[in-house]
């Protein structure tokens, strides 16, 4: 085979490598917005639980008072 031959054929196993390179590249590209889609979600489904459970103590020390007093009397 001729010198040119080889490196014609190197240059084909170098260009199809690099279109495999690109697919797997678009691939985790797609794996990643979607991994980073869902972290914001599950962050905003965190955020949204911690505001509920701030809200329920707000609530208990007053309901704690309500029930105390009014036993009492």
């Amino acid at each position: 085979m001729s010198k040119l031959q080889e490196l014609a054929d190197r240059v084909e196993r170098l260009l199809l490598r690099h279109q495999e390179q690109q697919r797997t590249h678009a691939l985790l590209q797609q794996q990643l917005a979607a991994v980073t889609q869902e972290r914001d979600q599950l962050r905003s489904r965190l955020n949204t639980a911690r505001q509920r459970i701030d809200t329920l103590l707000e609530r208990l020390p007053a309901e704690a008072r309500d029930a105390g007093d009014g036993g009492g009397a």
